[in-house]
């Protein structure tokens, strides 16, 4: 029986598990858990989804699996007290409630010296920032607090007993800097007036530990769990990212990211210095509005995603004049937390179903547009765009990507890609060399000329200038 690795999915919205033949990079089975809706999450209950893809996928009864490994959401605070319980509801990275704080952090020292000191500007996305709001307000909760980590780290921490993290997920934390690879425990002093126990930084292919007998298998030898990574460099370790290569990932959030073999600083502080999950770095950009922009607007039409799909194809290609700001959550990228969505240009005439979907379409399609002109403007090499995540299985979307990047789009295989990328890790740990899995391209999209959509990029980046001028 050939060998298997297991990779897990940890996302915002769900728990998925795929088991890959080590060989030739099949998937053999795949499952997904739904995750309960909001912006704090009890980490217990991802436990229970893991748990219950982990049995549908057939796990259990396998005794051909050598790995493991866990991707998940990046940023979100785990915070447990001496016996191991949760103290509170992990915050997760598009909870915005920590804003004065990340605020605050800036005002304190500045952008460069946060650029210096972690690659990563103060945003309300990140674990130091969301351990201040904790402190200032559950200070019976903070004092509690014994150890700190990342959704991924828990999960690991349950598959193996270790406390582990990697060079990934620790760098989206505001208190590790993957340029030398070390904590900033002093940060943690001056915000959480306190330095919990953290967890301690793999490399990629380094072992996390051997998979606890709790979670089955029939194997004679337990399989080895991996470091594990949060879900963008994951995504770019499953597509095997290469130099010049950007990734556009666009799920409930939207992601836009890049490899390189040296660090990529932002002195804006816009672009965040993550590390990758191959020992490199993935200077990245994130928006919080992204698939459910268009998903919320089908809703509010009243549309399934296919008729959705139609009203945004059918109407004039600029949206008939009709603008959308696509803040429905706040936003990151720019960093606007305290944000609302914006439409501009309604007329009687303006105002009509097919506009308002296209609108809705081409703001996500502007915003990613927006965080790859900051990579360009960073001088990160920009050859080619991958897209991929659920996003990039709509019609509407990928018809207006390539006019509105002004590059050609080539979209891979439509699969799951965090969870792939971890069971790549997982493979790697398993044999000591990453696998070779082909990359397949299921399509290529070229610009059209659409005169219509770059009307819409230049009435969609005044609104956003006079926006942001007013918030400012």
């Amino acid at each position: 029986m050939p060998a298997t690795v297991v990779g897990i999915d940890s996302s915002t919205q769900s728990c998925k598990v795929v088991v890959v033949e080590l060989e030739s990079g099949e998937v053999l089975s795949t499952a997904t858990a739904p995750h309960p809706d909001g912006t704090s999450v009890d980490p217990r209950v991802w436990l229970e989804a893991l748990r219950n893809a982990w049995r549908a996928a057939g796990v259990p009864e396998r005794s051909d699996v050598v790995g493991v490994s866990v991707a998940g959401q990046q940023h979100g605070m785990v915070a447990v007290d001496a016996q191991g319980e949760p103290v509170h509801d992990a915050l997760l990275w598009n909870d915005v409630r920590n804003a004065p704080q990340a605020a605050r952090m800036v005002t304190d020292h500045g952008l460069d010296w946060w650029m210096e000191a972690v690659n990563m500007a103060p945003i309300s996305s990140m674990t130091l920032a969301k351990l201040a709001w904790l402190r200032e307000n559950e200070p019976e909760a903070a004092a509690r607090v014994h150890r700190v980590m990342l959704p991924h780290d828990w999960l690991t921490l349950h598959l193996c007993g270790e406390f582990v993290t990697d060079r990934s997920d620790a760098s989206g934390t505001g208190y590790f800097n993957a340029t030398d690879n070390r904590y900033r425990p002093e940060l943690l002093e001056e915000y959480f007036d306190a330095v919990p126990e953290l967890p301690r930084v793999l490399e990629a292919h380094e072992t996390a530990g051997s998979l606890s007998s709790k979670w089955g298998g029939s194997g004679e030898t337990p399989a080895v769990v991996g470091a594990g990574a949060g879900d963008n460099a994951a995504a770019a370790l499953g597509l095997n990212l290469e130099p010049g290569e950007v990734t556009i990932s666009v799920g409930t959030s939207g992601t836009v990211f890049a490899c390189s073999a040296e660090p990529t600083i932002d002195r804006s502080g816009v672009t965040a210095g993550f590390a990758d999950a191959t020992g490199q770095h993935l200077p990245l950009l994130c928006t919080i509005n992204a698939a459910r922009v268009m998903t919320t607007t089908a809703e509010t039409l009243g549309a399934d995603l296919d008729e959705f799909t139609r009203l945004a194809s059918s109407g004039p290609s600029d949206a008939g004049g009709l603008t959308m700001l696509p803040y429905f959550d706040g936003e990151r990228t720019p960093n606007l937390p305290e944000a609302t969505g914006r439409l501009d240009g309604l007329t009687r005439a303006s105002f009509t179903r097919e506009n308002l979907a296209r609108s809705a379409v081409l703001a996500v399609a502007n915003s990613l547009a927006d965080c790859l002109d900051i990579l360009r403007d960073i001088h990160v090499d920009v050859e080619r765009v991958l897209l991929i995540g659920g996003g990039a299985k709509s019609d509407a979307l990928r018809s207006v990507l390539p006019d509105t990047l002004g590059l050609a789009v080539s979209v891979p295989r439509s699969w799951e890609y965090v969870a792939l990328g971890a069971a790549r890790q997982a493979a790697w740990v398993a044999t000591g060399q990453q696998p070779e899995w082909p990359r397949v391209i299921y399509s290529e999209l070229e610009p059209t000329g659409d005169a219509g959509i770059g009307e819409f990029r230049e009435r969609y980046g005044a609104l956003r200038r006079r926006y942001e001028e007013q918030l400012r």
